[in-house]
């Protein structure tokens, strides 16, 4: 019988409460720190941002971020919160000072919501203004106000310190930052913010050419021509074309890294395609315009409209009072100022218009390859038993589309394990049939020739671009042993060169498989590491016994569904801290074994040295 429906059926939530029972308004995603934008990192992005409008204000040239285990501090030089306010603005939602257009015409934080949402989201929450030689702090838990010491006198500088744990009621007790994704977000920060020092953990983050800075630190290889660095009022440019495959874009509103791009992104997209047109007079396909680009673009608008709180894409924006609208201020810039370069520039233009003509070769190529793999495909699906699909997939108009997940394999046996174990709604497995090719310096064309490949990249729907794209996590699950890591190895060689999106946009993860289980006749403990499996030990006592995993096909169908459910570990395959993925490749996967060789001999550490070490 169907509940009844009464006044008493009707509930109102404080602020607190709202936050607290439904973060994904809030913050986008929870997670454990393992994704760039999981949640932990949009509340330190929302700490920063006030700091970064400070910046832009006028008021505070340094901002400090301090990790401890798994607690931040972040320190602005800006005016401070005033004091009489300092509860408020860190507590009562909707409260703020930047509805003030006179006061933040171009800010981030525009809707009085960040910083409630870090205070009600984190177990411990700290915050303290410093102003005009005053100073007051405020103590919270769980959004909750538990200690308020009143204003008193101080000799520190102007700001405000804020010092946040989130709760692991949340975001799990396993939850972790990863200093990687967080230096990325401080980069992001220094080279939109010119003059602006942030640090670290005492590690200093300062650019001095901006986006070109950006640019530099991020392309995968050598750049075809000199970066093409634009600047405007209130809007900076700066690309390149380079020998990948795909497009790489970054993409910045008011200081926000608005990661699925936007009205703004899509306006310079439109805008270098219409340009280079005019300029080389030749109706190139917009498709071969673009190949192998790799660019930045940050504008700065009035009260702009993002698709959610986490901003991540913007809706639109107003340029001014007055105004043009965004795409028409974005053409004209490009246009104006592009055309410019080029004419200044002619062998930056040459080398642009052979890039273009390039990749309309070899577009064209393609083409009959594509269509006779396409045929091929087809029959082959017929009787291909390597995929076994799931039912919900990226995309989809279901809450739990953002689960789908496609496992690479090696093999049938461990295609049997997980297969049998998995969630059928979310959870899909790919068997190889052994080693896939070595696809390094080969052309695109090889994934239409190779079936093995040309049936992944059918499953996975990448063919015309990530737009289509069937899963939100692909994960390469293969054996602790020489040739599941070299399996590996080709695979993640095989995603950098043709798809490196998928790396880029935080798609692509290694499946962690325990190494041993320890058991007696009371407990069972799966152990990932040596230490785990010594601490499995300890703790079991003298009845233990010890098995060693090798292989995933080694694992029971029973056991393996605790490795692929809730409990599942995923290490991310990143981008981060490689200034060269082509000098990576070429090193690796390249033809030069004797210099591997010789690597190898100078780096190998025998058991007996690891003991001792």
């Amino acid at each position: 019988m169907a509940s009844n429906y009464t006044e008493a059926s009707i509930k109102t939530l404080s602020s607190l409460e709202h936050i607290r029972l439904r973060p994904g308004m809030y913050i986008g995603r929870l997670g454990n720190g393992a994704h760039a934008e999981d949640g932990i990192y949009v509340l330190l992005k929302e700490t920063i941002d006030n700091c970064i409008d400070e910046f832009t204000m006028g008021f505070g040239k340094r901002v400090e971020v301090e990790l401890s285990e798994r607690s931040l501090r972040v320190r602005d030089y800006g005016r401070g919160i005033p004091l009489g306010k300092l509860v408020d603005c860190v507590s009562i939602i909707n409260t703020g000072a930047k509805y003030d257009s006179e006061t933040f015409q171009k800010s981030v934080g525009l809707n009085g919501v960040g910083q409630k949402a870090v205070n009600a989201l984190s177990v411990e929450y700290r915050a303290q203004a410093f102003r005009e030689g005053q100073t007051r702090r405020v103590e919270f838990e769980k959004g909750r106000l538990k200690r308020d010491q009143k204003a008193a006198r101080t000799e520190d500088r102007n700001g405000t310190l804020v010092e946040f744990t989130p709760d692991p009621a949340l975001f799990g007790h396993d939850f972790r930052f990863r200093a990687e994704f967080i230096e990325d977000m401080l980069w992001n920060y220094a080279f939109l913010n010119r003059g602006l020092t942030l640090t670290f953990n005492g590690k200093s983050f300062k650019s001095e050419h901006g986006l070109r800075d950006l640019l530099q630190k991020n392309l995968a290889g050598e750049p075809l021509y000199p970066i093409i660095h634009l600047e405007g009022e209130d809007i900076e440019v700066a690309f390149t074309h380079g020998a990948h495959y795909g497009e790489e874009y970054f993409s910045f509103v008011n200081g926000q890294h608005t990661t699925m791009g936007g009205t703004h992104l899509a306006a310079f997209r439109e805008a270098l395609v219409d340009t280079v047109r005019n300029f080389f007079k030749k109706d190139y396909d917009a498709a071969d315009i673009r190949q192998s680009i790799d660019a930045a673009v940050a504008v700065r608008v009035m009260e702009p409209v993002f698709e959610s709180q986490t901003k991540t894409k913007l809706g639109s924006a107003s340029v001014g009072p007055k105004g043009p609208t965004l795409r028409e201020f974005v053409g004209k810039f490009i246009q104006q100022s592009l055309d410019a370069h080029l004419h200044r520039n002619r062998e930056t233009a040459e080398t642009l218009k052979r890039k273009i003509e390039e990749s309309e070769l070899e577009r064209k190529e393609l083409a009959g390859i594509r269509n006779l793999a396409r045929e091929r495909a087809k029959k082959a699906s017929l009787h291909n038993r390597k995929l076994r699909d799931c039912r919900l997939h990226l995309g989809d108009r279901n809450p739990r589309a953002e689960e789908s997940t496609l496992f690479i394999v090696e093999g049938d046996s461990a295609a049997g394990s997980l297969t049998a174990t998995r969630d059928v709604q979310t959870q899909a497995v790919f068997a190889l049939k052994g080693k896939p090719l070595n696809t390094y310096g080969l052309s695109k064309k090889v994934i239409y020739e190779n079936e093995e490949f040309h049936l992944l990249q059918s499953a996975l729907n990448i063919e015309e671009g990530m737009d289509g794209l069937r899963y939100n996590r692909i994960v390469i699950a293969t054996d602790a042993d020489v040739d599941g890591m070299h399996i590996r190895l080709l695979l993640i060689s095989f995603f950098l060169q043709y798809f490196p999106d998928l790396i880029r946009n935080s798609h692509l993860y290694i499946l962690e498989t325990p190494l041993f289980r320890v058991r007696n006749k009371r407990e069972t403990i799966y152990c990932y590491s040596e230490e785990e499996k010594q601490a499995a030990i300890a703790k079991l006592g003298a009845s233990h016994e010890i098995t060693r995993f090798k292989g995933l096909g080694e694992i029971s169908a029973g056991e393996f569904k605790d490795f692929i459910g809730e409990k599942i570990r995923l290490e991310p395959v990143t981008l981060n801290h490689l200034h060269n993925s082509d000098d990576l490749l070429g090193f690796f996967m390249g033809k030069n074994t004797p210099e591997r060789q010789d690597f190898i001999i100078g780096n190998l550490r025998v058991e007996k040295d690891l003991v001792e070490a």
